[in-house]
């Protein structure tokens, strides 16, 4: 399996963000990456596909908006990091703000997510870093490996949020379909709900998203993930959650990945991606679940038995200690070790 890093995704480090209405150190840090790395060993260097493929996903607007936020903000007078504090709860509509802090609302759901300096150059980078693993699979490779950081899958079309700048997996997704490799389907098995990229495929039928992730009655992102939403028009059907309880460990993980795994079958998928996410794992410092790194294995092994042409994009996990650990026993597992 190749594996794709840019160093460039460090660049992004943020000092703080709120949380549970309290400031706290920025929980997805760059030390997240040290200890992936000190598990995985050598990873190639990504090739730059330009603008192009993320543009197939994201608006331009919203994709300006990323590349000019932090300068914007140190214009207006304003240090360190940008943060919104002021968010549309309905009628979210185009408008010509010149303030940085109305488009930081404007474009972004939550006040967890600050963009420092680097989160362009990062964020960019994750999607050629993930743009990359597919054109390995897409050559003739059976699996990828993408580590992407800052995670993809809460960002949608034109916002961000949850520590999501770039939706990697949906990224690679369309460039999936655009390139005649579909069916596909997006299998997201972080700790939580994959909105962003739900959001971005809601009404399509040619890519399916199913999701293993913590009930969102309890837990962000809380307003999607719920069990009712199967997708709308073409897309009905082509949504499939499955929201668990805090606590769930691998007895009763395993018969909601199997129901995921037949729902792929079902729809006759030709092409994987993974969102993986290894804050299920029992001592994640911000999540609930409780999954060994065994079970982190035995996971990849299930998806194996699809026996798909994969790419696996990192999203989520805060147990640094453990986090590269986790990856590699999953990415064992997924190559049928």
């Amino acid at each position: 399996m190749k594996r794709f890093f840019s160093p460039h995704q460090t660049g992004h480090a943020p000092l703080r963000e709120l949380n549970n209405g309290e400031w706290m150190d920025f929980a997805e840090s760059p030390a997240r990456v040290s200890s992936m790395l000190a598990a995985l060993g050598q990873c190639e260097a990504p090739i730059d596909h330009g603008l192009g493929p993320i543009l197939a996903v994201h608006d331009a607007d919203y994709v300006a908006f990323l590349q000019s936020a932090h300068r914007d903000w140190l214009k207006a007078g304003r240090s360190g990091d940008a943060i919104g504090y002021a968010f549309p709860v309905v009628g979210r509509r185009k408008l010509d703000l010149s303030r940085i802090d109305g488009r930081l609302g404007q474009y972004g759901f939550d006040a967890a997510t600050p963009i420092a300096s680097g989160t362009w150059d990062a964020a960019y980078w994750g999607a050629q870093t993930a743009l990359s693993a597919f054109d390995a699979v897409a050559g003739g490779g059976h699996c990828g490996f993408a580590l992407c950081r800052p995670p993809g899958h809460h960002s949608g079309k034109d916002y961000f949020g949850g520590y999501c700048f770039l939706n990697n997996a949906a990224i690679v997704a369309q460039r999936a379909v655009d390139s005649g490799l579909g069916p596909v389907a997006v299998l997201d098995v972080d700790y939580h709900h994959g909105n962003g990229t739900q959001d971005i495929f809601y009404e399509r039928g040619d890519v399916l998203f199913a999701s293993i992730h913590a009930d969102p009655a309890m837990d962000y992102p809380y307003f999607w993930g719920h069990a009712d939403e199967t997708g709308q028009g073409e897309g009905e059907g082509a949504t499939f959650n499955q929201p668990l309880a805090r606590g769930t460990t691998w007895a009763g993980y395993e018969p909601a990945l199997d129901k995921a795994l037949n729902a792929i079958s079902q729809f006759g998928a030709k092409f994987l991606v993974i969102s993986y996410g290894a804050d299920t794992f029992e001592a994640d410092p911000i999540s609930f679940l409780k999954l060994t790194t065994q079970d982190m294995h035995t996971m990849g092994q299930r998806i194996s038995t699809l026996a798909l042409p994969c790419v696996t994009v990192m999203e989520g996990g805060y147990n640094i200690e453990a986090l590269g650990s986790n990856v590699d026993a999953f990415l064992s597992g997924l190559e049928g070790g």
